[in-house]
């Protein structure tokens, strides 16, 4: 296994929907931290910090989002391994989302401080 730096980045994000015909709204992109934006045949799914969704677009609220460090090659086996296995073998939910240099992994805002040791456990530091 892969051991990794993580940062938890600040603030509350949300998980959107919007139909697949929508274009990516202002307020998605013109707020601070992470945003994501995934434009699929059924729909455009943004992740960005919850205080920026508006109260009319669904939306589910509460996650907290962990920037993995490590500056892996795209092809590179185990690395999302490393990190959703300790999660997700301790029966916590975890939605992944990587981009060219990056992965981030979100996490129920809750359930952070239990994740935390057992993301130590498995070999992976947290830096402010």
């Amino acid at each position: 296994m892969i051991q990794l730096e993580l940062t938890v980045l600040e603030g509350e994000y949300a998980i959107c929907w919007l139909p697949a015909e929508s274009m990516v709204p202002t307020w998605a992109t013109q707020g601070e931290g992470f945003v994501s934006v995934s434009h699929c045949e059924d729909e455009v799914s943004i992740v960005c910090r919850a205080d920026a969704v508006p109260q009319t677009v669904k939306k589910e609220a509460g996650w907290t989002a962990i920037k993995l460090n490590n500056l892996l090659g795209l092809d590179e086996p185990g690395a999302v391994l490393s990190a959703v296995k300790p999660v997700s073998t301790s029966g916590f939910g975890v939605f992944v989302i990587s981009t060219y240099y990056r992965d981030y992994m979100l996490v129920r805002s809750d359930q952070l401080e239990r994740l935390k040791p057992l993301m130590m456990k498995s070999g992976h530091r947290f830096t402010s």
